[in-house]
């Protein structure tokens, strides 16, 4: 098995992510769904799932990925990250007995997807960093079959999995939950750095279309001068291009006395960040046409009109915008 490391007395470590968890027999990891079994780590989520559904591929949020497609999503359960926010907690943080959830296998999902014509079958709802031999193995069979696959995450994974895992992955959402160690310590359990790392990484040593989500936290994770360092480095690292979606908060988990998050934090950061010299940003699961609409980075004009997650409006030629024909960066189908 790859990503593990025997140590003495039958315990092993973890090497999927900067956990680096070790374990005694039977012991399971920060997750809860990697456990050690007879000295060897094992996904004990490994084809369960918490169901299936066929989603606007916008909703995952992908807006430059094959826009209006269909998306056959599904997850387990556990995760790797300790966010007291979570928004999908129920799925992320209960140790629910996976003989109670659903069983799919690799190949059984790959004919749901061809049944109802979805173009992407998508790991996401909790992260795929721990069940990634159930999406890998998913994934090898979605490519046979010439459908693309993607991944929602937090990135909070090693390098060495990394390569890995994008090698398989068509498009991602990579969760950038803050621009902040302390944040990310504090509220996660977790690390900035490694985040930053897996996102240079794709950006720059993969074919893997990247498009990055925050959900903003007021008075956690909002500041300005916070927002104007995360677009800087996004410039710096990422280029100007990079899909950059603002999403809301709402009182879930261990959060349950914060607020929801106002739209006007949401609006506010986009203008940040396009002040900044970020071409596409959006606001997400607020619905406002005007700051969720696709805008061509050279005349300026509404290239992809949406309303929620619908797409109203789509004025693009293959890639390029149907009013002056610059590219718009992305993957696009020629419809």
């Amino acid at each position: 098995m790859l990503y593990q490391k025997p140590l003495e007395n039958g315990k092993v470590q973890c090497q999927i992510c900067p956990r680096f968890c070790t374990l005694n027999e039977g012991q399971q990891g920060f997750c809860f769904v990697r456990q050690n079994v007879d000295g060897e780590i094992v996904s004990t989520t490994y084809g369960y799932n918490t169901g299936l559904a066929i989603d606007p591929i916008e909703k995952k949020p992908l807006y430059h990925f094959y826009p209006r497609s269909s998306v056959l999503s599904f997850g387990t359960n556990g995760c790797n990250m300790g966010c007291g926010f979570c928004q999908n907690w129920h799925i992320t943080k209960n140790k629910i007995d996976v003989s109670l959830l659903n069983k799919t296998s690799p190949c059984e999902i790959v004919e749901i997807a061809k049944k109802y014509n979805c173009k992407s079958v998508a790991f996401t709802y909790n992260d795929p960093i721990v069940f990634w031999e159930y999406a890998k193995d998913t994934a090898i069979l979605c490519h046979k079959e010439d459908i693309k696959t993607v991944a929602v995450t937090s990135g909070f994974m090693n390098l060495e999995l990394a390569r890995d895992f994008f090698n398989c992955i068509d498009a991602v959402n990579i969760d950038l939950k803050a621009f902040s160690e302390e944040f990310y310590r504090k509220n996660c359990l977790a690390s900035l750095k490694p985040v930053l790392d897996v996102i240079k990484y794709v950006a720059n040593e993969t074919d893997c279309h990247l498009e990055l989500t925050t959900m903003l936290i007021e008075g956690e994770n909002d500041s300005k001068q916070e927002l104007e360092s995360q677009c800087d480095w996004i410039i710096k690292n990422l280029g100007d291009s990079v899909p950059l979606h603002f999403s809301a908060f709402f009182p879930k988990y261990k959060f349950m006395n914060r607020k929801s998050t106002d739209f006007s934090v949401l609006s506010n950061a986009r203008k940040t960040a396009i002040d900044k010299g970020l071409k596409y940003v959006y606001t997400g699961n607020l619905s406002n046409v005007e700051t969720s609409s696709t805008y061509c980075k050279n005349c300026s004009k509404p290239i992809i009109v949406r309303n929620g997650y619908e797409v109203v409006q789509y004025n693009l030629n293959g890639e390029n915008c149907a009013f002056c024909g610059t590219k718009c960066d992305g993957f696009f189908d020629c419809m």
